[in-house]
């Protein structure tokens, strides 16, 4: 998977955190919701405009951004 396909960043979007492209839904709001849920069927649910790949993504990005490597 590509994360240039999923994830973008933009200065005027969002403060320019990155998000999954096309929706309002940043990548860390969206690994908060995978921890704090345990897995994603209820984010899917309530942002239809998701997918199982835009989570991988969000999921991908952040362990190559965010964690300890990424400080």
């Amino acid at each position: 998977m590509y994360l240039q396909d999923r994830i973008t960043s933009d200065p005027n979007v969002l403060g320019g955190q990155p998000h999954i492209r096309g929706t309002g839904l940043t990548v860390r709001r969206v690994v908060e919701a995978i921890v704090i849920h345990r897995n994603c069927d209820r984010l899917l649910a309530e942002h239809p405009d998701l997918d199982p790949d835009d989570v991988r993504a969000a999921a991908e990005f952040a362990a190559l951004n965010y964690g300890p490597a990424g400080h």
